[in-house]
């Protein structure tokens, strides 16, 4: 099998889509929030290169042009924000102070976490841009001394844990305004939480989208001043 997907141009990406419309079947089926189909296609993925002994650099060079879609999409998350622009202009100073405090608590909690656990610095520099998208992330880690590897799945497991539990939380703690909502999701889980914040409706998908642009440039500063504190 490792031959097969080594000597494949596409078999690995019809292969990881098939992988994510099965999530995407079972997930309507049993309408479980921790039946992401997300985490399903991964778990499918992963099974599947252990169990049949296939080596990773293969599987990624027959899936790797899936990864040409991620800035066109990233840029398209533009479009719903331009559409709302209209209840962006109505809010300006709350929507600016929510995703301050977004950013802040992010970077408390890293901080919190690094004193409660005695990690190094280096992994603390590397754990600090957790919240935001991964291109920005994982520059910003490097240049701080951090591990861009390292960065890369914080973000991933950050972004996958947003995108299963953003709804349930918003429900659990009452959290019901559109823009509150869709703010607190693309401030605490960039893309992936986005995702989910557009199928929550059309404010929360746009203003989780201007929380990506924001609250990764607020990050840039913001972790290299804590960078300094611990």
């Amino acid at each position: 099998m490792d031959k097969v997907f080594a000597s494949s141009a596409t078999l690995g990406a019809v292969f990881s889509l098939g992988a994510f419309w099965l999530g995407c079947a079972i997930q309507k089926r049993f309408r479980l929030a921790i039946l992401n189909p997300l985490l399903i296609a991964m778990a499918i993925v992963i099974a599947t290169l252990v169990i049949f002994d296939i080596k990773q650099e293969s599987y990624y060079q027959s899936a790797k042009f899936i990864t040409w879609f991620l800035n066109p999409a990233t840029v398209a998350l533009a479009i719903p924000l331009y559409q709302k622009l209209d209840e962006l202009k109505k809010n300006p100073a709350a929507i600016a102070f929510g995703l301050c405090v977004g950013v802040l608590s992010s970077l408390t909690g890293i901080l919190v976490m690094a004193v409660l656990f005695g990690i190094s610095h280096a992994e603390y520099v590397t754990l600090l841009p957790k919240s935001i998208t991964t291109a920005i992330g994982m520059a910003l880690s490097g240049e701080m001394g951090g591990n861009p590897a390292m960065t890369m799945a914080a973000i991933f497991i950050t972004g996958l844990f947003g995108n299963i539990f953003a709804e349930p939380l918003c429900k659990l703690f009452r959290v019901k305004h559109a823009i509150s909502r869709g703010l607190a999701i693309g401030a605490a889980s960039h893309a992936m939480g986005t995702a989910k914040a557009m199928q929550m409706g059309e404010t929360e998908g746009a203003m989780s989208s201007l929380a990506i642009v924001i609250c990764g440039l607020i990050t840039v500063v913001g972790a290299n001043v804590f960078a300094y504190l611990y």
